[in-house]
């Protein structure tokens, strides 16, 4: 799909003279951009007031180095990065990202999403993303503490409950945001919701840590029904590992699929009789190792190094739940030929532009990653709330209302996909429906 709208064409043109050698923060914006023009040709103020202009450029970008000591005396420095891209609706709210592949266009890219993603929960949140190109990986503890410390020292002056409320990402889980939120209460003298995702112990909220993988299987439940499908019965493969890749083969399981396939950067397990998520929880949650190891206890399964040949095993639903872009043509192709019949990303755009132009192409259902990973966003804002009121709601009660938010964002999807006239393209409709309420808050404040 192309962009359609001469104006928009021109501003794709711009962002990518003025962000060069940013292919993903590109990627992210063409997408958008090229669902949008019907929009803007319905309402040309978008255009004339700048709101386009101003949504492609962060409201602030903040680049920091952070030194910090190793275990044998050595010292290191990575980048910290913030985007606080928009707040038109809310506090800047997006994860933290550690990983060595962090740079200032995966940021970029990430904030740009975290926008419409959070628009489209409902509530009142911006968009915002950051991160380091820290590793956490074969770090002690000790080790990743000094760093979340030192990261945390400048990434304070910042942040806030009312500006900006980072949470976890890829390398930023449970241990990393007690690291993180122990130094800002320490420099700030205070405790507040700043973090979300916190341990229970110090203001988490139940149901966070399933939120993401929960919410996506709700999403694709309200996509299937509509279809006149469902998980019931059906063959499940899903790429990673992690919170969002094991609670989505929870919830796929409780919803009656048979999940039979997971990985991790180093390579992917098939498992004909079903995933044994007892065992994955082990070995990544408790045991951090490899999954590599759940074939030394099921002798039944395999493991294949190399994780691209996940995608040519036989499924019903493809959750993809690992990275971005790592779900290309060729694998969209393979889907296709195994009558794979719905693609759901639980990642931040798992799927190429390839990828996603050959499923729709080919009739398959498929729900975006800003419209059906939003759960674990949502669940974070949630946790805001409870923070603020000094209270906590039970695990029903906060599964509850995601499970009421996410059915509400995919209505909410597809009804602004079938008025613009793209009925049944939910890409379009997540990007639209997202878009509409943080452009209307734009022109409400003029040009800011």
């Amino acid at each position: 799909m192309s962009i359609q709208n001469e104006y928009l064409r021109g501003l794709m043109e711009r962002v990518i003279a003025r962000n060069p050698a940013e292919p993903e923060f590109h990627q992210a914006v063409r997408e958008v951009l090229t669902s949008l023009s019907p929009v803007v040709d319905a309402h040309p103020e978008y255009i004339k007031e700048g709101v386009m202009d101003c949504l492609v450029e962060p409201e602030r970008t903040i680049k920091f180095r952070v030194p910090w000591e190793d275990d044998k005396g050595n010292i290191h420095v990575n980048r910290g990065f913030r985007v606080q891209f928009s707040s038109a609706i809310g506090p800047y709210k997006g994860g933290l990202r550690f990983h060595p592949s962090v740079y200032e266009g995966i940021i970029k890219f990430l904030g740009f999403e975290q926008i419409f993603k959070n628009s489209l929960t409902g509530l009142p949140i911006g968009g915002g993303k950051g991160g380091s190109d820290f590793d956490p990986k074969g770090k002690s503890d000790a080790e990743v503490m000094r760093f979340c410390q030192s990261f945390m020292t400048e990434l304070f002056k910042y942040i806030g409950p009312d500006t900006d409320v980072p949470a976890g990402d890829i390398g930023v889980g449970g241990r990393e945001i007690g690291y993180l939120f122990g130094q800002y209460k320490r420099l700030r003298n205070e405790f507040t919701g700043v973090l979300t995702g916190k341990g229970l112990t110090y203001g988490g909220s139940l149901a966070r840590t399933e939120a993401t993988g929960y919410g996506l299987c709700y999403f694709a439940d309200n996509m299937l029904k509509e279809a006149g499908k469902s998980f019931e019965g059906a063959t499940v493969v899903i790429s990673g590992s992690g919170n969002v890749a094991i609670y989505a083969c929870e919830k796929a399981t409780q919803f009656g699929a048979k999940v039979v396939a997971m990985s991790d950067s180093g390579g992917y397990i098939y498992d004909k009789n079903g995933i044994d998520l007892a065992c994955i929880k082990q070995l990544k949650e408790v045991e951090r190792k490899r999954i590599s190891a759940y074939a030394d206890t099921h002798p039944q399964a395999e493991y294949h190094p190399g994780c691209a040949g996940i995608w040519t095993i036989p499924c019903h639903i493809a959750l993809p739940c690992a990275t971005q872009n790592e779900l290309n043509e060729d694998a969209a192709k393979a889907l296709i030929q195994n009558d794979c019949f719905a693609v759901a990303e639980g990642a931040n755009m798992p799927c190429t532009p390839e990828a996603v132009d050959a499923l729709q192409g080919a009739g398959l259902l498929f729900a975006p990653a800003k419209a059906a990973n939003a759960g674990g966003v949502a669940t974070s804002a949630l946790e805001m709330s409870q923070n603020s009121m000094r209270f906590y709601w039970s695990f029903e009660e906060v599964d509850a209302h995601l499970h009421r938010i996410m059915t509400d964002l995919y209505h909410n999807a597809a009804a602004a996909a079938a008025q613009y006239g793209k009925p049944g393209d939910l890409v379009a409709g997540a990007n639209i429906a997202g878009f509409l309420k943080v452009a209307d808050s734009m022109l409400a404040y003029g040009v800011v």
